[in-house]
């Protein structure tokens, strides 16, 4: 299964993403026309059809033997979730694994399988750069989601991903008005109660990768204010100040998330961009 990992550092995929994106609110600063990026589509039955073909034929007969084994709905959940745990245990294969967990969420139809099924596509997309398999994990993460809403409309938590699904999936094609309908989403939990700190952190993303830096800057402070030991709102904080141009502030919070993370490999990246913004 593929490595999923935390978006943290713009040089690494919200670069990426800011690329992509211009703002999406007027103000006096000039505003950047970005075109939405073409991709092309992601055929999930074309890829795993493809991917048979490097199974062993002990892997091949095993795989059959799954999928003959569905009669009746029940049993065909019982066969999705299989299917999805010999792609992702045997094969260690993502897409796969998030497809036939959506297939067995669906039948069943409870919020909980919904919502579980949602969340696998959002946490791979955070860590995609296929922009073909974003847009169609994006998709996918927002059907279910929206699907689990419609039997809890009053669950924040759920507002809060799938406003996540436009931010960090939907936004990368270019679009700015796809993150501003998570922004949307974003605001009216924190209209409601200010106090929400993940509904904060993403309006704090969600102000970065459409360059609205002050906007995200004020979110991501409160919540480093409230979450002292938020790593993610702290890294970036230090992005979005590098981005507005405060070397001053930037370097400040960099050193701060590095004394959060545990990962070398970040603060490696944290200190030649720190070099570079004392060379610049």
């Amino acid at each position: 299964m593929k490595k999923q990992i935390i978006l943290v550092l713009s040089g690494i995929l919200l670069v990426i993403a800011l690329f992509f994106l211009g703002k999406t609110v007027s103000d006096s600063k000039p505003v950047v026309s970005v075109q939405p990026q073409k991709t092309q589509s992601f055929d999930i039955e074309k890829f795993i059809s493809k991917e048979k073909n490097n199974l062993t034929l002990s892997q091949l007969n095993f795989l059959s033997r799954i999928e003959d084994s569905s009669t009746s709905s029940t049993n065909k959940i019982n066969t999705y979730n299989s299917l999805a745990t010999f792609w992702k245990d045997s094969i260690h294969l993502f897409e796969p694994f998030a497809y036939y967990t959506e297939a067995a969420a669906k039948l069943d139809n409870s919020e909980k399988s919904l919502t579980f099924a949602a969340q696998i596509f959002l946490d791979g997309l955070r860590g995609e750069d296929d922009l073909a398999k974003v847009e169609w994990e994006s998709a996918e993460a927002i059907s279910l989601f929206e699907k689990a809403l419609a039997l809890n409309p009053e669950n924040d938590d759920l507002k809060i991903a799938l406003a996540s699904c436009y931010i960090y999936g939907k936004g990368r094609s270019g679009d700015p008005q796809e993150t501003m309908k998570g922004i949307q989403q974003l605001l009216s939990v924190v209209r409601k109660d200010s106090t929400n700190m993940k509904a904060q952190m993403v309006l704090g993303v969600g102000g970065y990768v459409s360059g609205q830096y002050d906007k995200a800057i004020a979110r991501l402070k409160k919540v480093v204010t409230a979450e002292p030991d938020n790593f993610e709102a702290t890294a970036f904080l230090a992005d979005t100040y590098a981005a507005q141009g405060n070397k001053e502030e930037a370097i400040k919070w960099y050193n701060v998330s590095k004394r959060l993370s545990n990962n070398p490999e970040y603060n490696n990246e944290v200190d030649n961009r720190i070099k570079t913004l004392q060379k610049n």
